[in-house]
């Protein structure tokens, strides 16, 4: 039987802060999570015809009017999910850009599945977003749009703008999107090597991973959260000792909670999509020359006319800032700006750093280019 200074000491313990924290954390983390708070309209959900894609509006804030003429439209990559825009109440872009007066819309991909396995760049760049871009201008009554892009939705951005020669994509936000693959550091050198052992193959045998089916190359999301965090295992880790250490502090609890709701939660990747993004940008490089084939076409990076604020994170060993950098020279544009910005790939999108270094200036561009 129990003595009772054992029944008195696991009550004590089931009492503290650090129990208390740590079993929400394992078993109730929904209650810890502060991501994804700021209101929202779905303004156009082609779920019956699509299966997917639902187009966003959030709202302005009481007591903050929009003032700028030209909406923001973020563009999302895909596997992420939408809380990477929206992590904690000081970290949120779309509640920085609301606060700051913009318009904020948002092209949220959805959860694709393998029903979608053959949706390639074709498909997000040709179909989805005119539809999409014409329903913020039929919504905001604008036809002058800011297109915020990161990843692979700044492929997407610069190949819509190249292909449509939208003129009413007024300003354009590109970060952390390879543009010379090949510069980008190791996982670019890699990649060059890759490409000249597949074209030995494809020489000799006929064989290469792009002629495979989609569904072969459809990942799913699990996997993709897990090659996020072996791209950085030694952030990861220390994210898990760092929240480990302060079991006492329910914040830092909080944070870890809301960071995984992104992280341990992404969602698929097309096979058609891995086919154009990891075989035709980085294992061939298909973006260097500031030209690339979709649809059947040519388009070309210097029919692009907008207002382009570039830029790559300073510790960003996915995609580095000499990936990144080739761009303004691509570009049709002379108004051209590049940036670097604190942390990897996907902190210098949500990172405290970010937050505090990259938005003012990013949104001080924006109004400028925004009446």
């Amino acid at each position: 039987m129990p003595s009772t200074h054992n029944r008195y000491s696991f009550k004590a313990l089931s009492h503290s802060p650090k129990y208390i924290n740590l079993r929400d954390r394992l078993l109730h983390s929904e209650k810890l999570i502060q991501a994804g708070k700021t209101p929202f309209n779905v303004i156009s959900n082609d779920v019956q015809k699509h299966g997917l894609v639902t187009l966003r509006h959030y709202p302005a804030l009481e007591g903050y009017p929009t003032i700028h003429r030209v909406p923001v439209v973020i563009i999302a990559p895909l596997a992420v999910n939408m809380l990477i825009y929206d992590l904690f109440e000081k970290r949120s872009l779309v509640q920085f850009l609301l606060l700051q007066g913009f318009s904020v819309y948002m092209l949220d991909w959805g959860k694709p599945t393998r029903e979608h396995a053959r949706y390639n760049f074709e498909e997000y760049v040709l179909n989805f977003m005119p539809k999409l871009l014409a329903q913020v201008r039929a919504h905001s009554g604008e036809n002058q749009l800011s297109l915020h892009s990161w990843s692979m939705s700044g492929v997407f951005a610069l190949l819509y703008a190249a292909a449509a020669k939208d003129d009413n994509i007024k300003n354009l936000i590109v970060l952390g999107s390879p543009i010379d693959a090949y510069r980008s550091g190791a996982i670019g050198a890699q990649y060059k090597r890759a490409n000249k052992a597949m074209t030995w193959v494809e020489k000799r045998t006929g064989f290469h991973p792009r002629t495979l089916p989609a569904g072969l190359l459809h990942t799913t999301g699990w996997s993709n959260a897990l090659g996020f965090k072996l791209l950085d295992m030694k952030g990861t880790l220390k994210g898990h000792l760092s929240m480990l250490r302060q079991l006492d502090n329910r914040a830092a609890v909080e944070s870890h909670a809301t960071h995984g709701a992104f992280l341990d939660h992404m969602v698929d990747y097309p096979g058609g999509i891995n086919r154009d993004m990891m075989i035709k940008v980085w294992l061939e490089n298909g973006l260097v020359d500031g030209q690339f084939k979709i649809g059947g076409k040519m388009v070309y990076l210097r029919d692009i006319h907008a207002s382009l604020l570039a830029g790559g994170g300073r510790s960003d060993s996915m995609v580095t800032v000499n990936s990144v950098r080739p761009l303004v020279d691509l570009v049709g544009t002379k108004d051209t700006t590049f940036v670097t910005l604190p942390g990897g790939h996907v902190s210098m999108i949500a990172s405290e750093a970010a937050a505090k270094e990259f938005w003012p200036v990013m949104a001080e561009w924006l109004a400028k280019r925004s009446h």
